[in-house]
């Protein structure tokens, strides 16, 4: 109870009545929190734009008995406004802010899913585009989601066949269910999703490589259709959600 200081990167912002909004923050030492911003969509606000999502700032928040803190202070630390102001970068670090939400969605911090998600956004504002396509299929959103199911305890198992352990057989699809990549006599037994060789061993570079290295890994688009293939999946069997940001 009563007041405290974090660092924290806000996820979501919902209007509350007419002046204020409930902000949903993913905070180093509290993990996920919603807060009242109490007068922030004024013209004359005292927290002017440092709120705005993917913001990565230092709150000053009260903790009192209800589920909802309230933000009394802020200082600005990333405002990552490159990300925010151009469409394609924004719908990248949405698709991020919404997984990590999802997956990071109770008050336990998570140092290292709170490393991930700035360096994330870090590298989000010096994203180039140019030649990128759909936002859903960038290297970038689709690594950060691959390590953020792999700290949330649902990595994918590539190695092996996920349901009988074969080793020296090819991998031919991915089972939400049996946690994995399946050979070919295990796939129609557990109604498998169909994934090229390449997709599999694109889906293990992208877990392999930091971050900064996504772009390096080369996936032609086929390969990005499969990786977000097993990432979507993954949500879905485990976690029983669809993120609104893959589905527009």
């Amino acid at each position: 109870m009563g007041l405290y200081r974090d660092h924290g990167v806000a996820l979501r912002s919902i209007r509350l009545g007419e002046a204020d909004r409930i902000l949903h923050v993913y905070s180093a030492a509290r993990g996920r929190v919603g807060a009242v911003a109490k007068g922030i969509r004024k013209t004359k606000s005292r927290f002017g734009g440092r709120l705005e999502p993917l913001s990565h700032v230092l709150l000053q928040l009260h903790a009192g008995s209800g589920e909802l803190q309230t933000v009394t202070g802020a200082d600005l630390i990333r405002p990552h406004s490159a990300t925010r102001e151009e469409p394609y970068r924004l719908n990248v670090g949405l698709i991020g802010a919404e997984a990590m939400l999802r997956l990071f969605g109770e008050p336990e911090p998570n140092p290292r899913a709170f490393e991930a998600i700035t360096r994330f956004l870090d590298l989000l504002d010096d994203l180039d585009h140019g030649a990128r396509g759909r936002p859903e299929l960038d290297p970038l959103a689709l690594s950060f989601q691959l390590k953020l199911l792999w700290l949330s305890g649902y990595l994918p198992h590539l190695t092996s066949c996920a349901e009988c352990g074969a080793a020296e057989v090819p991998l031919v699809g991915y089972a939400p269910q049996a946690g994995g990549a399946v050979c070919r006599s295990c796939a129609g037994l557990t109604s498998a999703l169909g994934l090229a060789p390449a997709g599999i061993a694109g889906i293990e570079a992208l877990l392999r490589r930091p971050l900064a290295e996504a772009g390096s890994v080369g996936l032609t688009e086929r390969t990005a259709r499969d990786a977000l293939t097993v990432i979507t999946s993954s949500y879905e069997y485990h976690g029983g959600f669809r993120l609104r940001t893959l589905s527009a």
